[in-house]
């Protein structure tokens, strides 16, 4: 695939490239689950070309308080999907296989506090961009 579409906070460095497989959507999966379990994404920035070099670049942290009660295994998760090297990020079964996925079928373990956070980012969190099929 070549053309570049989407929305860019959920684009995979390959696909701001214009070169991308379907490992672009475990990518954009692993955008979704940082946000779903912090309320905001992991490459944010005020302009487009920021948040285009900080996707490039490929850093992300989990050192915020939102990530203070969250497991070593989704952060691993989250890693392994945001890899910069497509060849590298597991597969969509592998993900669905993965040990944190399973565990977390169960009830979540969190304190009030950084469920509450995480839930109040998630409330704040807006996209500047439309959600339909956009060029980058």
């Amino acid at each position: 695939m070549h053309q570049k579409f989407g929305t860019l906070i959920y684009a995979a460095p390959e696909v701001l490239k214009g070169c991308y497989t379907e490992k672009c959507d475990i990518w954009s999966c692993g955008i979704i689950l940082y946000i779903l379990l912090c309320g905001y994404p992991p490459f944010k920035a005020k302009d487009e070309e920021t948040i285009i070099a900080l996707i490039e670049n490929g850093q992300f942290s989990f050192d915020s308080f939102e990530w203070k009660q969250v497991s070593a295994e989704a952060k691993s998760l989250i890693s392994r999907m945001l890899n910069l090297n497509p060849h590298l990020r597991p597969t969509a079964e592998e993900c669905l296989n993965d040990v944190w996925l399973k565990k977390s079928l169960i009830p979540l373990d969190c304190s009030k506090d950084v469920l509450g956070k995480a839930l109040i980012n998630l409330k704040n969190f807006r996209v500047n961009f439309n959600f339909c099929e956009v060029q980058i």
